[in-house]
């Protein structure tokens, strides 16, 4: 299925999409699952911004809270402090590019796109482990980027039993539900993310790739996170620093299937990716 272009309101603008973007990852933590994609300081944050923007960026998303398995609690003002020093280096670099926040709190949502020049929110929980997240995200009129996740990251993997529906329709279930609360809180801007590697087993994951197309019909971008994920690693046992040639395969299967947003650690090879793809498609 070719590419459906797609807006989103940013800020009060408009911005049009005509080919799929490309979401460079800044992590301002110390224990995300990829070493690469881990910021400290504030000029360790503005060179891998710097290295994102020129390797082509569309968009940038900050997560100041990692969300992998065994990870360590991190407090609400902890994860605003770091969000904090990411986006005042964000901004010196890049006023005007969209900026997503991942998290699953409101009250951190709120403060981000309030005070600190965030513009959409990347709720890997779908607005289940903060239940005032859909209101908070009605009120601020921002993006929303509504993913799949059953528990919590610390629990997410023993809950992987979709039953006789299987993992692709109860996904998509799940979301339309959550899509459709959102429209009644007047929620215009809905990216939807199947959550790979998010209380999915490994076969699981490959299913939902094999089935992206179906998302279509919940008339939503759709955004794809497989960069450098066990999905990858596990199935050709390798570790996740070489995990960057299984990235791209997935990312430009993810694309013949419709994928419009590639959520990534490595921006040039998906940005690459979408150039060859884009000219492919045009050349038909």
């Amino acid at each position: 299925m070719n590419f459906i272009p797609f807006s989103l309101n940013i800020s009060g603008k408009l911005i049009e999409y005509q080919s799929p973007a490309v979401m460079g990852i800044v992590n301002v933590t110390p224990d995300s699952f990829f070493g690469g994609s881990r910021t400290f300081d504030a000029d360790a944050i503005s060179i891998r911004v710097q290295k994102l923007i020129d390797d082509g960026a569309d968009m940038i998303d900050i997560g100041a809270y990692s969300s992998r398995p065994g990870a360590d609690d991190v407090s609400p003002a902890e994860e605003l402090r770091r969000i904090e020093l990411g986006m005042k280096q964000i901004r010196l670099i890049a006023p005007e590019i969209p900026v997503s926040i991942d998290t699953f709190r409101a009250d951190v949502a709120r403060e981000a796109v309030k005070n600190l020049s965030v513009n959409i929110i990347n709720d890997i929980s779908g607005g289940d482990l903060d239940k005032n997240m859909f209101n908070t995200v009605a009120e601020l009129k921002v993006p929303y980027i509504l993913m799949h996740m059953r528990g919590t990251p610390a629990t997410m993997q023993s809950l992987t039993d979709y039953g006789q529906i299987g993992v692709t329709a109860a996904v998509i279930q799940d979301l339309a539900k959550k899509i459709n609360s959102l429209a009644l809180l007047g929620v215009n801007d809905i990216i939807v993310d199947p959550g790979f590697g998010f209380s999915k087993t490994l076969d699981q994951n490959y299913e939902l790739l094999a089935s992206l197309e179906a998302f279509h019909c919940l008339e939503c971008p759709i955004l794809v996170g497989v960069s450098r994920k066990s999905m990858i690693t596990k199935y050709l046992g390798i570790s996740s620093d070489d995990a960057l040639n299984g990235t791209t395969v997935i990312n430009t299967l993810a694309l013949e299937r419709g994928a419009a947003i590639l959520r990534v650690h490595d921006v040039k090879p998906a940005a690459e990716a979408v150039k060859l793809y884009c000219k492919t498609i045009n050349s038909i």
